[in-house]
Order: structure tokens, then sequence, then C-alpha cells
């Protein structure tokens, strides 16, 4: 492996950023026979890599920013992986400084999506490419297989998408989980997307655990076994897989269930509260996602929750063996139901999105790309793409024949869930948010008619009849007569 400053136009594709994300990236690009330029703020990481590392594949380390440029083919493609935000602002005008018309730089960040059709935009009129990628399988999946979603122009797919493919993780049919997602910052969107559900997904997950513990008895290591038997069916997925890996495991120190020695205020890194803020600004409600976010949000307010701790609640008194079977069965049935509800409420967001930006997303790509590599991937996703290939203009997951049957079959099992849940006081607010949402979305009416009724009331916002058409006022302060006003 070189050693020597960089030898000139030999790497197909460079990384800029050699934390863990870009030094695995990195690897995985070289394992995968392409030479990979390297480069590093600090020199001394793209040392370390090419002294651990070396061995896997064909490195070019550059200790400079010219040296990293001269070392790449024409079209020069650059993956930078550093931290969202400002920084990522800084090496993109440092580097693309360097490079000229036709060329790609790709970012690999969590950046929001707004920024990446910014920086397209910028970019796009230099001549340069700029593909905002989404990645995810975190540090493993850097390595040994992301799911990638990438977007930006068709051109630059054309260039960077054999590279991507290469690298990225393959479903169980052998097809690559990465697909061009659309323009500007539609793989970033997606990206955000995944990750709301990937905090809905884990709250549900988290909330039959506290059904199981606290309503049917059972100790971490009876609800491991639960989980990998769950994992065997309808819920095969990744996250119920390390579900069980968690509740099983002994803290070495204490002895004691390692989930029991772990402090419960969970934290978050902002891509979650993104997609609630982003769904707002669509009109998309995403309830799912958004009780997840708030529910680590209470999770880490210890003050408020110390404050509260001496409130009056009903007893929590474990349920008897028998029952507690039948419980644990309910509460399979809920959680399925549930997560399917906090899929389509994703769905729901990119079609919102895709509309109003003009990205043309194909929906059923998206369930394609997110059968492996990334942390939400689960069985179910093949369906997911089946449906949406079957009728590319479904309105939501949940009027697809399957999925419907399914939840609607589902729905006693859930209501008792929740019923149990609220009467012994165990918080389940993505279980609980699931369920209205689709009682919502099955009501003949909602009281929204009173909503909009006390809106004209006090405001004058008017309000549309069901008998003919137009927009209608009445003067509540005068003889509460009605007039047309649209």
């Amino acid at each position: 492996m070189p050693s020597t400053p960089a030898t000139p136009a030999t790497a197909q594709i460079g990384v800029t950023g050699l934390a863990v994300m870009g030094s695995n990236l990195a690897r995985n690009f070289a394992r995968h026979g392409h030479t990979v330029a390297v480069h590093n703020r600090t020199y001394a990481k793209t040392e370390a890599l090419i002294g651990e590392h070396g061995h896997e594949g064909n490195f070019v380390p550059a200790e400079t920013a010219e040296e990293f440029v001269a070392a790449l083919q024409k079209p020069r493609r650059i993956v930078i992986m550093v931290k969202a935000g400002d920084p990522t602002d800084a090496v993109i005008g440092e580097f693309a400084a360097l490079l000229e018309p036709g060329d790609v730089i790709i970012d690999g960040g969590n950046a929001h999506f707004a920024d990446t059709r910014r920086r397209e935009k910028e970019l796009r009129e230099k001549g340069i490419h700029f593909v905002g990628a989404g990645i995810s399988g975190g540090e493993e999946g850097a390595l040994h297989g992301p799911s990638i979603m990438p977007g930006g122009s068709e051109e630059s797919y054309n260039s960077l998408g054999p590279l991507l493919e290469s690298i990225a993780a393959k479903a169980k049919d052998g097809t690559p989980c990465c697909t061009h997602i659309g323009p500007d910052g539609a793989g970033h969107f997606v990206k955000m997307v995944h990750n709301g559900i990937e905090y809905a997904d884990m709250q549900l997950i988290a909330e039959a655990y506290d059904l199981l513990r606290h309503v049917a008895g059972y100790e971490p290591q009876r609800i491991a076994e639960t989980f990998r038997t769950w994992n065997t069916g309808r819920l095969d997925s990744y996250l119920i897989e390390i579900t069980a890996e968690v509740l099983a495991h002994t803290d070495a120190a204490t002895g004691r269930p390692f989930v029991d020695v772990v402090a419960d205020g969970a934290e978050q890194k902002g891509t979650g509260r993104w997609t609630v803020q982003t769904a707002l600004d669509l009109g998309i409600p995403v309830s799912g996602i958004a009780e997840a976010v708030f529910a680590r949000s209470v999770s880490g307010h210890a003050d408020l929750r110390g404050a509260a701790r001496e409130l009056p609640g009903p007893a929590r008194e474990p349920l008897a063996p028998a029952a507690a079977g039948e419980f644990a069965a309910l509460v399979e049935e809920a959680l399925y139901a549930s997560k399917v509800v906090s899929y389509a409420q994703g769905w729901n967001m990119i079609s919102a999105a895709s509309a109003e930006y003009g990205w043309d997303i194909d929906l059923g790509a998206v369930a394609a790309i997110w059968r492996g590599g990334c942390i939400i991937r689960a069985a179910f996703l093949d369906r997911i793409r089946a449906a949406f290939a079957a009728d590319p203009q479904l309105p939501t997951l949940l009027a697809d024949k399957g999925f419907a049957a399914e939840v609607g079959k589902a729905q006693d099992a859930w209501r008792s869930v929740v019923a149990t849940a609220v009467g012994r006081g165990v918080p389940t607010p993505g279980f609980s948010a699931a369920l209205a949402y689709y009682d919502a979305l099955r009501a003949e009416r909602l009281p929204a008619a009173l909503t909009q009724a006390q809106r004209d009331f006090f405001g004058a916002h008017t309000y549309r009849r069901t008998d003919r058409e137009g927009s209608f006022h009445t003067l509540w302060g005068g003889d509460r007569s009605e007039e047309q006003t649209g």
C-alpha cells in the first residue's frame, strides 16, 4: 500500500473525514475493489487508517486537499463524512474551489434536507454535482453494507450509482439496497423519515417490553425469549432481534439484568424532531413519530418526573401466569398493528414531500432499499414494496387489502392492550396514538366539524357545509344569520 503523497488520478472515489463512519465507508469501497483516496483534516487519522487497514485494498492517502483532489479520476467523486451544519459547508467550500464542472461532491452525513437543497443549487450553478446521500446502518453498516439513499441529479447517479450499489447491503433477492431517490434533497429527506420511523419503531418496542414487564410480570430474560419468538414471525426485524439480545444480557459488574442498570433517559440527535417539524410544515399527521420524540423528551426531564413521582395511580399487580401468556399474545398483535400505522405515516410523509418538491419518488423502491443494511430493516418491507408496486398511487398502507385485513384482525387485541395499559397506569403513547390514528381514518365523521364551528365563532374563519358548495360564516355576534363568503 502507498505510504507516500497521493499519486495523481488513480482513485475512483475519495472519502474525506475519517472518523469511524468515514473510515468504515472507505474500507468498504476498498474491499470491493475500488481504489480509494482518503483524507482527513488531521493527517494522523489518515496514517492510522492506512496503518491498521491498508492491507484491505487499494488506498491513496492524501495529506492536503490539493493532493486528495489530484488523486481522483475524472469525473472526481468526493464523499464528505463530517459533522452536519457549518463544518459541512466549510469542507464543501474548500473542495468546490478545487473541482471542475462535472465533478461530484457527496454528503454522506445526516444533513437537513433543506440545507442539501441549498447546497445542490449553489454547486449546480458552478457546474458541480452535489449529492445528499442518506446512509443507514451505523458503523457496522458502513463497513459491511449500508442502505444508501442518494439524491441529486440523474447524471450524478449515472456516475456514482455503480460505486454505491457495489458497497450497499443486498436484500435476500440480491438487489442492492441503493437507488436514486430523486433530485436535490430527496435522499436526505427520505433518510430523515427513515430515522423518524426508527424512533416510532423503537418506542413501540419499548412499550411492548414495559407491558410484558409490568402487566404480564415477566423478567427481562423471559421477555427476551418472547421477542426471539416474535422475530420468527411477522415481526421479524433487526430492531426486534437486537432487543432480544439487550434484554438477555446480564451486567457483569452487578449481575443484574443489563436493562435495569441503564439510566432511563433516552437521548436523540435531532432527526426525529426534524421529521415531526417537517411533517407539521407539510400538514401530514405523523402522530406515532411525534409521540416517540416526546417520549424521549419526557424521559430526559428528571426534574419534572421527580416532582410528579408521588402522584397517585393504580396498583400494578402482575397477571397470573395463564393470563400473562394470553396478554403477551395480545401485545404482539398490538405491536404489529401499531408498527404498520407508523410505517404508513412515514410513507404518507414521503409521498407528500415528493409532490410538494417535484421529486417523483418511487415509494416501492424506498421500501426495497430498506430491506437490508438499515436500522428499520424488516421482513414486512418486502410486502410494502409489493403493495406500492401493485398500486403506485396507494393513498396509505392501511388501504392495502393485505395490511388492512391484518390490522383489522388485530384491532380487538390492540384495544384490549391499550385499555389494560390505561387501567394499570402503564404509559403507552405510541400504541395509543397509533390506535387513535386508525380510528380517525376509519371514522365517518370527526369532531373537527365542531372545531371549525368554534373557529368561525371566535375568529370568523368560515366553514364549509355538507349540503352545498362554498365557504360560509355565521354572524355569531348578531342575528346568527349565515352569509356565503366564497
